[in-house]
């Protein structure tokens, strides 16, 4: 393990001071989107996209980057609802080509499990 750190210094990976500052921009950027999201979103709109979060990580970030960009822009005129969430999802599936996700329930049937086979008493 000291080793693996030692070449990662040698290779250009940075003082521990570096690291230390680059984790704590990254947290400090974290915090701030996430304020960001808080003062646009709607409690509902936010609880969706957290649930999606959960799920497609990478589907709800580019949401929440759609969201900030457009409120950097001043394209939001009011905080985003769950609707208007549920609009931006949709225009997402459409751009990335993915179709509606469907769900088939396919039952084995037994061979000697037959329902008339009740109906003999």
């Amino acid at each position: 393990m000291a080793e693996l750190m030692q070449q990662q210094q040698q290779q250009g990976g940075g003082s521990e001071e570096e690291q230390k500052a680059a984790e704590s921009r990254r947290a400090r950027e974290e915090e701030e989107r996430r304020a960001m999201l808080a003062a646009i979103l709607l409690p509902e709109a936010r609880e969706r996209l957290s649930r999606i979060g959960l799920v497609k990580p990478e589907k709800s970030r580019a949401i929440e980057d759609m969201i900030i960009g457009a409120a950097r822009r001043g394209a939001l005129s009011e905080k985003v609802s769950e609707s208007r969430l549920i609009e931006l999802l949709e225009q997402v599936n459409e751009q990335s080509g993915q179709r509606k996700t469907t769900v088939t329930i396919q039952r084995r049937r037994m061979a000697f499990d037959s329902d008339d086979d009740d109906d003999d008493l």
